[in-house]
Parts: structure tokens; sequence; C-alpha cells
């Protein structure tokens, strides 16, 4: 009977285990998939609401921010002399809605050019502001509100400064619209609807196709075509990446396609770059190759059919134990700082 009853409480205790895991993973993806942003605009009570009713914004606060003291109240915040800002604590979901959208539609509620003023409301509390806390976030902040900045022919003083310290306003403040459906807002009733009805038009994938033979000639070098065309292999140790170690992205010489990142670049002394993984599995092809009197299996890009290299089952263990020992002549490398420049922002969130 107490072995029964042992062997009941292991399982129990294993499924507990188990399901506990589950949560932390459902956890971790949930986080991984949601990005933050804070804005401010004016009275919070408006801006919150207009930001919530947006299609892939999961989530709202209002609160103060960059201020210069500690827990602050509504009161103080009033008086001019805290340097903080009512601003919205936005989260959202970037599949759904991305920066340069919700930016665009954050501009629609606000006179980016007024200085501490937004309808009646006077203060600096009331000054706009785009405050991130993600460093990547700048450069798609600054670029965004370049292209804006054009449709207006006074200067934009809207602030674009990290996050320094934000504190949830008073639970009155919280959701004040919705509680109050009759309050104050300095937002045109119009721009709620606005909100209700945007929708992020689905970016299509950039078409990677292989160019024709002649054009691959002047494109390419006589070893990068006789790598990628010929199947050769480029001399070990002797190439442009394979002790590359900056942060970026690793692309098709021959169409531009994305293939590996630098998150999964690791050294493992064979002399050419190795990675754990492509990007996707579907931007590959994989073959087997018995030339040389081996038989291996060869890497080849999906959509130029160029021969990349060949992967191995010698990989680090806790990187999934494959090796991609890749061409370097089959690359072209894209560091981070020039990855949104040349076509490939949407992938920097993969390089860390």
């Amino acid at each position: 009977m107490k072995q029964l009853i042992f062997v009941f409480i292991l399982l129990t205790s294993c499924l507990a285990c188990a399901n506990n895991r589950a949560g932390q993973t459902e956890k971790k993806e949930d986080m991984k998939s949601t990005k933050e942003i804070y804005l401010a605009g004016g009275c919070f009570w408006g801006t919150e609401h207009f930001l919530k009713l947006i299609d892939g914004v999961e989530a709202t606060q209002v609160g103060y921010a960059n201020g210069n003291i500690a827990n602050p109240t509504y009161k103080q915040v009033c008086t001019g002399t805290t340097d903080f800002a009512e601003t919205v604590k936005v989260q959202y979901d970037p599949v759904k809605v991305d920066l340069p959208f919700l930016i665009d539609l954050y501009f629609k509620t606000i006179d980016p050019t007024s200085v501490n003023k937004q309808g009646n409301d006077r203060g600096t509390q009331y000054r706009t502001g785009i405050y991130y806390t993600d460093p990547a976030d700048l450069s798609v902040i600054q670029e965004t509100v370049h292209r804006l900045a054009a449709t207006y022919t006074r200067p934009l003083v809207v602030e674009m400064k990290p996050l320094e310290n934000f504190y949830p306003a008073e639970d009155y403040h919280q959701d004040y619209l919705d509680k109050n459906p009759g309050g104050y807002c300095h937002i045109h009733p119009e721009l709620f609807d606005l909100a209700r009805k945007a929708k992020m038009q689905k970016k299509s994938a950039p078409a990677y196709s292989k160019p024709d033979d002649a054009a691959l000639r002047s494109k390419l070098t006589p070893e990068q075509y006789a790598v990628t065309q010929k199947n050769a292999t480029e001399p070990a140790f002797h190439n442009d990446y394979w002790d590359e170690h900056r942060p970026g992205i690793y692309v098709d010489i021959t169409t531009g396609e994305p293939l590996f990142v630098s998150t999964d670049k690791f050294d493992s002394g064979c002399g050419w770059p190795s990675f754990s993984k492509p990007i996707d599995r579907k931007l590959i092809q994989e073959k087997m190759d018995t030339s040389h009197g081996m038989v291996r299996t060869e890497v080849r890009s999906a959509a130029g059919d160029a021969h990349l290299g060949h992967v191995f089952t010698d990989g680090p263990a806790d990187k999934g134990g494959l090796r991609y020992c890749i061409n370097s002549a089959s690359l072209r490398f894209i560091p981070k700082d020039k990855m949104k420049v040349e076509g490939y922002g949407d992938y920097i969130d993969l390089v860390k």
C-alpha cells in the first residue's frame, strides 16, 4: 500500500512539474512576442483610451515618466516641479502593429510642434515624448519621426529618449474614459473611431530569385561563382567570415535572401563560418552528397539554389548538435547597424 501511495505522489509531482514547465514556457513565449513603448501625448486619459483601441495593443497603463523624484502623486506632478510627463505604457504585438505604425497613429492625436501644451492642457507634464526601453527601437523611432516631420512646416519638439523611470498613476486615472464616458478628453472623438478601424498593412515578403548565369558571372568574383555554382570549396582560415564576430545577418550572395544570423554563429575551429541553425529551415535545401568518396549532407539556398556548404552532427549539444559549415564565398555579411537600411530590419530582433 505504501508503495502505491509513493507511486501516486511521484506521478502527481511529475505532472505538476510538467505543468509548471509548460506554464513557464508559455509565459516566456508571451513575453517574447510582446514589446513595449511609452508615449506621452498630453492628458493621459485620452491618449490611453485612443491607444488601447488599436488592434495589436495588448495592454496600457497610465503613469508618470522621466521625472526627478520617486513615486510621485498626481498632485505633485501638477506642480510642474517634478519634470514628469503624463505617459502611457503600451504593450503591443509587433506582428499586428509595428512601432512605425503605432507612432503614425499616435501622431494623429498630438500637435508635435507644440511645447508643453496639448489641447487646453498646459505645463511640462503635458509635453510630447516617445520613451523606449529597447535601444534597437531608437533608430526606428528617429526614422519614423523624421519621415513624419516632412509634413509639418514648423520644427517638431517630440522627445525621443530612453525611459529613465515610470511610476503608475493612481487607480482613479487608469482606464479613466472607460469609467467616465463623458469625461474630459483633449482628443477629438472621431479619432477613437479611426483607432478602432486602423489596420496595419501586411508586408509582402521580398521575392528572391536566382539571376541568370551572365548576371551571376558579372556580379560574383571567380571564387564566389565557383563555390555557389560549381560546388567548389574555399580554403579554410583564408576566407572572409570564419573569424567574423560582429552582430549581424548573413545572406545569400547570389540573391540577398537571409540565411543565418550572428546569434547562431560559433567558433568550431574548422576554419569556415559555422552556425547551429539557419534562420528558417525553409530557406535552405539539404541534399545527399557522395562526392570525394564521402557521404555528406550538402546545404543549398532555397531561392538561389546556390551551394553553401555542408551540415554535420558534431555541433554544440546545447545549440542542437548541428554544425552548418558554410563557405564565406556563398555569403554576404550585413552588420546589425546596417540591417534596416539594407532592408533586413524585420530580422533585427534575432540578432543579439
